[in-house]
């Protein structure tokens, strides 16, 4: 059994209107929502494994956050800079090459590829991937490169200001 959180890169700032895309930070918000959601995860016990994310700025902060609360640093993360702005199959690829002794995974990208890929995996629908929110499954397999084809069931769908 395999287990994948599909996160979005928490709330950015537009503080700087010359500032790239790729290169936008987190803003205040963010920076709190982020690790906030980190230790959410961690208090339901689920052991994160393996931490991959875009390149991009915004996202990788987020998934420092993630893997911090983890007790692991930035050179820890698988780093994918195809998952910025990826279209669904491109989630797939990835999620394809992840080594298969990490049972699960976190990985962290970006609308509107994110909420694409997260909708393709069960019957269970969402209308947009909110910033630092997490949609999780359970793939029925042992291995990665097999998870496209593999049976999966929902298991959540949390973000920051869902009230638990």
């Amino acid at each position: 059994m395999k287990e994948l959180l599909v996160i979005r890169h928490a709330k950015s700032g537009w503080a700087n209107a010359f500032q790239g895309d790729f290169e936008r930070p987190l803003n205040d918000r963010g920076h709190r929502n982020a690790p906030a959601m980190a230790e959410r995860i961690l208090k339901r016990g689920i052991g994160i494994q393996c931490f991959a994310s875009s390149t991009a700025n915004r996202a990788l902060t987020t998934a420092v956050y993630f893997a911090e609360a983890y007790g692991k640093n930035k050179k820890d993360i698988l780093l994918f800079p195809e998952l910025y702005h990826a279209p669904k199959e491109t989630f797939y690829n990835v999620i394809e090459r992840l080594p298969d002794h990490y049972n699960t995974v976190a990985i962290f990208s970006h609308n509107p590829g994110i909420t694409d890929f997260v909708n393709s995996l069960t019957n269970t629908r969402i209308d947009n991937m909110p910033t630092c929110g997490i949609f999780s499954i359970k793939a029925d397999t042992n291995e990665w490169n097999l998870f496209e084809r593999a049976e999966k069931e929902f298991w959540f769908f949390d973000y920051p200001k869902l009230d638990l």
